[in-house]
């Protein structure tokens, strides 16, 4: 069984952290073994994220089971985020032992930061592209891939492609016909109703 951290934190983007976990949540239910999935943040108290919808963590970083698998969500408060010295070093400390790191949206500014991604070929958020590129630590910085794997690192773009790059994790964890089956089990067939670019 795979143990999958996710980060949270105030400013979280909604989705980035709740897509994800309900792909894992599902992988869970559906089979016996598969992984086990749970929030962790800073403190025990909520965090608020972008769209005030609180989130309460399951563990500390003193006191989280150390993951398989870490997902770093994006969001606007990943600007400050990034800064917070005990998230970067409790980000650094968890992924060392990782089989996989991986990033949503903007939650590629921490992994940045962090050192994880330096060097890496990543994909990010489109409004967040041109940043990340100024930065000069990538390798290079994708902007029409939904999700990009770089060694041991893979990257999503914004929002709802986390929900894209965490099927993808539970057919690696898993096989791809079980990812399938997580897939139509939460009904994940996008079709929006207007086209992308305006």
């Amino acid at each position: 069984m795979k143990n999958i951290a996710i980060l949270i934190f105030d400013g979280v983007e909604e989705l980035d952290a709740v897509g994800p976990y309900e792909v894992f949540g599902t992988a869970a239910t559906q089979k016996d073994d598969v992984c086990n999935v749970y929030l962790v943040g800073e403190t025990m108290d909520p965090v608020t994220c972008i769209l005030n919808m609180k989130l309460p963590p399951h563990y500390t970083f003193e006191d989280a089971p150390k993951p398989d698998i870490l997902i770093i969500p994006g969001g606007p408060g990943t600007r400050k985020a990034q800064h917070n010295e005990k998230l970067i070093e409790w980000v650094n400390k968890t992924a060392e032992g990782c089989e996989m790191v991986a990033s949503v949206c903007s939650g590629a500014r921490i992994t940045l930061t962090s050192g994880i991604a330096k060097g890496k070929r990543i994909t990010t958020h489109w409004g967040v592209v041109e940043e990340l590129r100024e930065r000069g630590e990538a390798a290079e910085v994708l902007e029409d891939v939904r999700f990009v794997r770089d060694g041991n690192y893979i990257s999503s773009q914004g929002i709802s492609a986390g929900i894209d790059m965490s099927l993808w994790i539970v057919g690696q964890i898993s096989d791809p016909a079980y990812a399938r089956l997580v897939q139509r089990e939460i009904h994940y067939d996008p079709a929006p109703p207007y086209a992308f670019d305006v």
